[in-house]
């Protein structure tokens, strides 16, 4: 299970939100689009107060919530197989942008309004989880400091991809998925650079404490 699983819409609001997501490009991510999409879908406009109490926030949380969840369900018959860490996370990823990709107007609205200064405690708050769920659903077992790492390395590079993918008209997301993978790449070096580098300063550290070792001895 994903810990996002208990942050995903419950069946009402799964509906009430689906009815809204067209209507998000036109209206933003309003309770007066949620009132009309339910209007339109044949429900009571009157409840839009009380599906999503929380208003805009709340809404944009469900539907990432939710957007997640799905993505790694469609995900499961690529990385059931899959034995390399990373290779899950890129599919997971890939899903994720896939699933995204039906409302991309949607997220447009979102993203700019989730990076108003206002706002960019939910921002970091729905970062957070999503890269969370990624590592979550790709297998990761850590339970040290690593924990944070990857998480904090994933969200650095998950935002500029939601930035770039915005503008990538690919029906496959190829190009983002490209800019996602250079900069997973890049990631990687940095981490084998500072191993070697700590491995080096180790080398030339060790015999030396050794030595005053034995010498205070």
């Amino acid at each position: 299970m994903s810990p996002d699983d208990d942050r995903a819409p419950d069946p009402d609001q799964t509906a009430a939100l689906e009815a809204l997501l067209p209507l998000v490009p036109l209206h933003g991510w309003t309770t007066r689009a949620l009132a009309e999409a339910l209007k339109e879908a044949g429900g009571d406009p009157s409840e839009a107060e009380w599906r999503f109490p929380g208003g805009a926030p709340e809404m944009i949380e469900s539907f990432f919530a939710l957007s997640l969840q799905r993505a790694i369900a469609n995900a499961e018959p690529d990385i059931a197989g899959e034995m390399r860490l990373g290779k899950r996370v890129r599919a997971l990823v890939a899903a994720l942008l896939r699933e995204l990709g039906h409302h991309k107007e949607a997220v447009r609205r979102a993203v700019p309004w989730l990076m108003l200064p206002r706002n960019t405690a939910l921002g970091a708050r729905l970062m957070a989880r999503l890269v969370d769920g990624i590592w979550h659903a790709a297998g990761d077992q850590s339970a040290d400091f690593s924990w944070y790492t990857k998480r904090a390395s994933l969200a650095g590079i998950m935002l500029p991809t939601l930035l770039f993918w915005l503008n990538d008209l690919d029906f496959d997301h190829e190009p983002t998925l490209a800019f996602f993978d250079r900069r997973l790449d890049g990631l990687a070096r940095i981490g084998r650079s500072r191993a070697r580098a700590k491995a080096f300063c180790a080398g030339l550290m060790g015999p030396r404490s050794g030595s005053h070792g034995r010498a205070a001895a």
